[in-house]
């Protein structure tokens, strides 16, 4: 079994690497009263890949300017991200392609080095999974599932305005950010007993009565105070929630790379193309997670490695 990928589990500010996905589409009426009309809406999902907290946008439509709209409140709201994992759909090409556009046209500006340096550091890294390969993002397609989850629980066959759909969305975020990460022993940290995604966000659980203050404290003292407790969920989200995330009972016998010019099939056409590999993709050094297949038809086809079978033969 191949190791976590790296943004997994490295110690990020919430949203500093996070996975986006659409689900839907939900009807949508234009205003309120009988005999109006109804509309096609989809949910932007934004989840992060260290904490698993969600973030979760109502979008009109499939197109880029919609959802190049809701990355901006999203990056208002939680800071923009660096890294960003999405599959191929055209909305996610184009909102790439355009903030690529708009990086280089602030570099090609007469800057000093500094600024361009910040622009380059600050732009976003954005990571498309090879084709074919739904396993490459089950963290955001469980999200989706939950999300669907609360919605059909609440909704039903109701249709809402995009203002109550929106507020809808913000509630189902609410509990999905209160979920249970892990337990958390009492000894390590006195306030709370189950570790949630929230508790990076807010410092709390978000469905929680918030408590009075009963005596006035230095704010100095409160302030390391917040700042311990911080530190104590992240030490327990190093030491027992990664710990669950990769249970090896499987796959204890390491295979071979596939090499480039190595004959392999690839399934799940009709027919199966016989082809040999012209350029890999890797998570790490040590394992290959894509290739680049040369067919017999002199077409080049992207796949994963679970979808390729070597053959024992070699080239002539």
């Amino acid at each position: 079994m191949g190791n976590l990928p790296k943004h997994r589990v490295t110690l990020e500010r919430p949203f500093f690497s996070c996975g986006i996905d659409y689900a839907g589409p939900v009807l949508i009426k234009c205003n309120k009263g009988r005999g109006t009309k109804s509309t096609k809406g989809y949910i932007a999902l934004f989840v992060c890949l260290a904490t698993k907290a969600v973030h979760i946008e109502a979008v009109g439509d499939l197109t880029t300017d919609s959802f190049i709209a809701a990355l901006r409140r999203f990056s208002a709201r939680r800071g923009a991200p660096r890294h960003i994992y999405s599959d191929n759909g055209t909305n996610f090409v184009g909102a790439c392609r355009k903030l690529d556009d708009i990086r280089n046209l602030w570099l090609s500006l007469p800057t000093n080095e500094y600024i361009s340096y910040y622009l380059s550091k600050s732009s976003i890294d954005w990571h498309f999974i090879p084709p074919s390969s739904t396993h490459f993002n089950g963290i955001w397609e469980s999200g989706i599932r939950s999300v669907k989850f609360h919605l059909k629980r609440v909704l039903g066959e109701t249709i809402l305005t995009f203002e109550e759909l929106t507020t809808l969305l913000t509630q189902i975020e609410g509990l999905l950010n209160s979920r249970p990460l892990s337990y958390v022993n009492l000894s390590d940290i006195e306030c709370i007993s189950t570790l949630t995604p929230s508790h990076f966000l807010t410092d709390d659980a978000l469905i929680s009565v918030p408590e009075e203050l009963l005596s006035a404290s230095n704010h100095r003292n409160r302030w390391e105070l917040l700042q311990n407790i911080k530190l104590g969920f992240w030490k327990k989200w190093s030491s027992d929630f990664l710990s669950s995330l990769q249970p090896r009972k499987k796959w204890q016998v390491a295979q071979p790379n596939l090499k480039e010019d190595d004959i392999v099939l690839i399934k799940g056409g009709s027919p199966w193309y016989m082809a040999n590999g012209s350029s890999s993709s890797s998570a790490s050094r040590q394992r290959r997670t894509g290739s680049s297949c040369n067919c017999e038809n002199s077409s080049i086809y992207k796949r994963p490695v679970h979808k390729l079978c070597k053959l024992s033969i070699h080239p002539n």
